[in-house]
């Protein structure tokens, strides 16, 4: 069975790429065969795993475009037992393409019904409550939300949360919370332990243990096309990654 897990929050600069290329990564190296799906304009999941912009063609842009999915768009990555379908700008008019469709809110579904042969597919989310975002969800089985330890990324979870109720309603009943995970966290800030501290008590058990840490080498390793656990493997980012892939197989094994 693959799991399709969205990885969303409306806000920006997050951790939403960094986390989907880094546990991607912590799975693959388990053996288990993950795809990253970049559904993101920017493209920052295709630029941090070494894949050119030239490269990414034909991206999920063509695949939206025939309404189907082109096998020859799925790329190996550097990594063994991790591929990605690539993004770049193109995508951007996809959003105003999509308004035109019918059934418009499926189209991920339908194309990603033809995607075999993964244990985990991640799909990385733009920064936006749009088209792309809600066809992620609706073709997910859950969703997982990077969150900042900020205050102000507190009062976009809860918009995220109505717009996952929504599409549960509407469109994807079996969509659930995969998990929330408090990303570039600071232990020596108190307003950081103090959003710990709210979140937990607000959504209990849906809040991973793993945190992720502040970390140089997480913010370096883009630059060179590769996720931190390759780029230094001993960091504290790539081991708080380590171990947030403990929990998602834990997680999984407990539900089935």
């Amino acid at each position: 069975m693959i799991k399709i897990i969205s990885v969303t929050n409306q806000k920006g600069g997050v951790g939403k790429t960094t986390t989907t290329i880094n546990l991607a990564t912590s799975l693959a190296a388990v053996k288990k065969n993950v795809l990253i799906i970049d559904a993101d304009p920017q493209g920052n999941a295709s630029t941090g795993l070494g894949i050119p912009y030239k490269s990414r063609d034909p991206s999920i842009y063509e695949m939206i475009h025939e309404k189907k999915l082109l096998k020859e768009g799925i790329k190996e990555t550097i990594i063994p037992g991790l591929s990605i379908i690539g993004a770049n700008t193109d995508l951007a008019a996809a959003e105003v393409e999509l308004t035109s469709f019918d059934k418009r809110e499926y189209t991920f579904t339908n194309i990603f019904k033809e995607i075999d042969n993964f244990d985990y597919v991640f799909i990385d989310c733009p920064p936006a409550l749009g088209l792309l975002t809600i066809n992620s969800l609706v073709a997910s089985d859950s969703a997982l939300i990077p969150l900042q330890s900020e205050f102000f990324a507190l009062e976009g979870l809860s918009a995220l949360m109505k717009t996952i109720e929504l599409i549960q309603q509407s469109y994807n009943k079996k969509l659930e919370i995969e998990g929330i995970l408090l990303t570039m966290v600071d232990k020596r800030n108190s307003l950081s332990s103090l959003v710990e501290k709210d979140v937990r008590q607000h959504f209990e058990k849906k809040v991973y243990k793993t945190t992720i840490p502040r970390n140089i080498k997480i913010s370096e390793a883009p630059s060179h096309g590769k996720p931190a656990l390759i780029y230094d493997t001993h960091c504290a980012g790539s081991l708080a990654y380590i171990e947030l892939a403990k929990e998602v197989i834990l997680n999984q094994n407990v539900k089935s």
